[in-house]
């Protein structure tokens, strides 16, 4: 792996992520065209996940592409979907070398593309910056081979685990800075999920605010029985932003309705227990197109995904205050017997945010 392919390829991955949050359910793909030495070409995925990163590269580059070198951060499709393969657009184009990190898991391209690429006299290179291409792109990988989307938690809490007094109270356990960096957190996912509690104790909007973004993340909600309230802000904005409401077979059929009348798209899942089944609950958002999902809680939809091992990424905001006891537990009951049944993470990243810890966790093994 020579120092030119990882710098220019760290350049692709950074545009890809520009995409985050607004390509599903395709994959947020960077390009970088090199001839020379010389950048002639980037791209990175559209929203709605078109045009894909190597056509805008490509249309960017012109002429100078033949001969020239592409970095793009998943193989190239080779299939007709939407819009022609991207493998053929770098052939017509006169690309004479491909730099791709990792093989695509769709069965429709997985190792097709690279394939074509060879068979057209293209020389292909793999494997440079693939842990972060994987990180990356994992989203996509789990929806293409699992059928659900990754999935980040994340807590807001006091220093003794605590998101709430115990008459409710919670605004604001973290400062300005923390709550900044969650709203960047949201843009880069598909959806900002929240169980029903949350959803009306905090009467929440579970939009990105007061960064310059654009687009918004679909707002989820998993509540089994619908027992929402009909004039909150999830309500009044669902006509603007979309609303997908999780619930289980017995819910009110007049909720239905209603909340389809406010235009919410309901998504039945099955039940487990007394809580709907969080496997399913994923299932049908990735059914759904999602990729990447951003739940924000509560207590007991996050003891849920936890003993699931749902928990693909954890991220935790910590206040330096105390609440006690009697507050509210930022993870309800997960029953455990043993240290040995715990959901363990493997610490990756800790930031301070003006005097809140932010800690990032990955799935541990």
């Amino acid at each position: 792996m020579s120092a030119t392919d990882t710098r220019f390829m760290a350049l692709a991955l950074s545009l890809g992520r520009r995409g985050q949050g607004r390509t599903w359910p395709n994959p947020a793909v960077g390009c970088v065209i090199v001839r020379e030495g010389r950048i002639v070409g980037r791209g990175w995925t559209g929203p709605g996940g078109r045009p894909h990163a190597e056509p805008i590269a490509l249309a960017q580059a012109g002429a100078a592409a033949r001969g020239a070198t592409a970095y793009v951060t998943l193989e190239p499709c080779s299939h007709h979907g939407q819009t022609p393969p991207c493998a053929d657009a770098l052939i017509e184009a006169g690309i004479a070398r491909v730099v791709a990190p990792v093989q695509d898991s769709d069965p429709r391209v997985s190792g097709q593309g690279f394939e074509r690429l060879r068979m057209n006299g293209i020389e292909v290179t793999t494997g440079v910056l693939a842990d972060q291409a994987a990180q990356d792109h994992a989203g996509f990988f789990l929806r293409t081979e699992q059928g659900r989307p990754f999935v980040t938690l994340k807590l807001a809490s006091s220093f003794d685990g605590r998101i709430a007094t115990a008459t409710g109270e919670s605004k604001w356990i973290t400062g300005p800075e923390a709550r900044r960096a969650v709203h960047g957190l949201r843009a880069r996912h598909d959806a900002v999920m929240v169980g029903a509690g949350t959803a009306r104790a905090d009467d929440p909007s579970l939009t990105v605010r007061d960064l310059g973004v654009t687009h918004q993340p679909v707002r989820v909600v998993v509540s089994r029985h619908l027992d929402l309230p009909l004039m909150g802000q999830l309500a009044r904005g669902a006509g603007e932003v979309p609303v997908w409401l999780c619930h289980g077979p017995c819910a009110d059929a007049e909720r239905v309705r209603a909340w389809e009348g406010l235009g919410a798209r309901l998504l039945p899942c099955g039940v487990k227990g007394v809580q709907l089944d969080p496997m399913d609950v994923l299932r049908q958002l990735g059914a759904a197109g999602l990729t990447r999902v951003f739940c924000e809680g509560g207590g007991a939809l996050a003891a849920s995904l936890l003993a699931e091992d749902m928990v693909d990424e954890l991220v935790t905001f910590t206040a330096g205050l105390a609440i006690g006891a009697e507050g509210v537990p930022s993870i309800g009951a997960l029953g455990l017997g043993r240290l040995a049944e715990a959901p363990r993470f493997a610490l990756s990243e800790v930031r301070n945010l003006d005097g809140d810890a932010m800690l990032r966790w990955t799935r541990s093994g």
